[in-house]
């Protein structure tokens, strides 16, 4: 809901002057933090926020938790207590509807998201494995192999081609890069089947997401919110926050350097951030703090929701500019202290008790503080939270079909594709490999050799295998080994022998005549 030129109105004051509380549009990739209890109204004010986006012009991509962000794809209903809201903000209440495109990790409710293994990288897919260092050396080891031998790392079966490479040459890939454990590679091997089980192989291929494709706007210059279809996703935790670290980390690295724009480029939405946070490594932490300190440069905003502002680092919290702060619950020590931290961030209003004003809070209200013209964050108001213009609940499965077939991505993502990756090459290399001890054992011996084979067909028992066939010694014996022919194989086989005498007798006597000038006779 816009509240003017280059401003999205969030609500009003509820103060002895009341006022509009608007988010300045040039400041709004200084990014944010919406925070509160379960049931507070954290969903409706990310629903405000991200049609008050649309509407600017600002592509949107959010994580439906619940479903219940879904509706903005549908215009909303003249209930009461909006038509109350909206009179008590002093304006008009107006259902709309949004231009949307649903996502989904799995392919169910939206379009399927895909990256490659590459694209994730080492650090994220050791986070989404939850390896150990030492299993995460490894694993370095192997995206370092498959980078110096241009073998592009797509899906899964790539990634357990490649460190079986590495099992089978650890000796001298422990020798250039360090050690190369055998546990490690099936610690990984194993963490991989789990991961698969999860269905994350239908994350990780082709065709892999193109960033541009969130960043789109209908024919009335509104930007699409891209909804991401997380309810199952939110049933394997890691992958949802690796997944959204990913997506993160290529924004950061594919946008070009834009500076601050009137409005921002795009605009991104963590929902149940604590996901992203717990149990990271260090590592990851800092590079999360990185690229949230300079991908506003690149013109996005991210904002991050969330139950407690303890759930988000400090060194993260201090880059969120625009808060708003729904009630919170001190029935703990820990509840306490988060009150006391969220209270502590706004910059004081002499008004009332912050502290206490976050306790009390009813359904729909909220804390707010956006930055103003330079920068600095506005005093803390109490404010009435202004109602969504579209629907307030999920969408029915028909009214989602239906807005899938008629998005503008339609048939780009739905069908996996399998590309030429490491799989093939190290196929390849090992069909390469052995070609060589074959076409010399089949060369062996020249003319003399050909012969002997002919004689070997004609004087042979016939019941000896060719070497190619062979059953393999050692390691590995009697998995390859041949079943015993059925009796049709063996009348083929018999008759296919007695040509073959036939043949080379009358062949090899030709050769004979020839080479002997005719001295040899029948």
């Amino acid at each position: 809901m816009a509240a003017g030129e280059g401003t999205i109105l969030v609500g009003r004051s509820t103060g002895p002057r009341p006022k509009p509380e608007v988010l300045s549009l040039r400041l709004a990739n200084r990014h944010g933090l919406v925070a509160g209890a379960t049931g507070t109204g954290k969903t409706v004010t990310l629903q405000v926020l991200a049609e008050g986006f649309s509407n600017a012009g600002v592509p949107v991509f959010a994580a439906d938790i619940k479903g219940d962000l879904a509706g903005l794809a549908a215009a909303g209903e003249a209930k009461p207590h909006f038509v109350k809201r909206a009179e008590e903000l002093g304006i008009p209440y107006e259902p709309d509807r949004f231009p949307t495109i649903f996502w989904d990790v799995f392919g169910e409710q939206g379009h399927p998201i895909r990256c490659t293994v590459t694209e994730m990288g080492p650090l994220l897919l050791a986070r989404l494995l939850e390896l150990n260092d030492i299993q995460e050396g490894v694993l370095n080891i192997a995206f370092r192999v498959a980078d110096e031998n241009q073998w592009p790392l797509i899906d899964l079966k790539d990634l357990r081609a490649l460190l079986t490479f590495l099992s089978e040459n650890a000796k001298e890939l422990s020798a250039r890069y360090g050690n190369v454990s055998g546990a490690s590679i099936g610690a990984i091997q194993r963490a991989l089947l789990v991961l698969e089980n999860q269905g994350a192989d239908q994350f990780l291929g082709e065709p892999a997401l193109n960033l541009e494709d969130f960043m789109r706007t209908d024919r009335e210059g509104r930007g699409f919110v891209n909804i991401l279809a997380a309810d199952k996703l939110m049933q394997r935790p890691r992958l949802y926050a690796s997944f959204l670290l990913w997506m993160l980390s290529e924004l950061f690295e594919q946008l070009p350097e834009v500076g601050d724009l009137d409005k921002p480029k795009l605009v991104f939405f963590f929902d149940e951030a604590h996901l992203l946070f717990n149990d990271a490594p260090k590592a990851l932490l800092d590079a999360v703090e990185q690229v949230v300190r300079l991908i506003r440069s690149k013109g996005v905003g991210v904002y991050f929701v969330t139950q407690n502002p303890l759930d988000v680092p400090e060194t993260v919290l201090g880059q969120l500019g625009n808060r708003v702060q729904h009630a919170l619950r001190a029935f703990t020590p820990r509840d306490q202290r988060a009150v006391r931290a969220a209270a502590e961030t706004f910059r004081q209003n002499p008004g009332f008790d912050v502290g206490k004003a976050i306790t009390e809070l009813a359904v729909g209200e909220a804390l707010v503080s956006f930055l103003e013209a330079k920068g600095t964050p506005s005093i803390v108001e109490r404010a009435l939270i202004a109602p969504p213009q579209g629907r307030v609940g999920p969408l029915t499965p028909a009214e989602r079909a239906a807005i899938i077939a008629q998005s503008p991505l339609r048939g780009k993502y739905d069908e996996a594709v399998d590309n030429e990756s490491a799989y093939e090459m190290l196929a390849q290399r090992k069909h390469l490999d052995s070609a060589p001890a074959e076409a010399a054992g089949q060369s062996e011996g020249g003319l003399s050799g050909m012969l002997g084979g002919w004689l070997g067909g004609i004087f042979g028992s016939g019941d000896e295998a060719p070497k190619g066939d062979e059953a393999p010694k050692g390691k590995g014996a009697g998995r390859s080994r041949r079943p015993p022919p059925s009796l049709a194989e063996q009348v083929i086989g018999n008759a296919a022998r007695s040509m073959a005498r036939k043949v080379g007798t009358e062949v090899g006597d030709a050769i004979l005549r020839n080479v002997l000038g005719g001295l040899t006779k029948r």
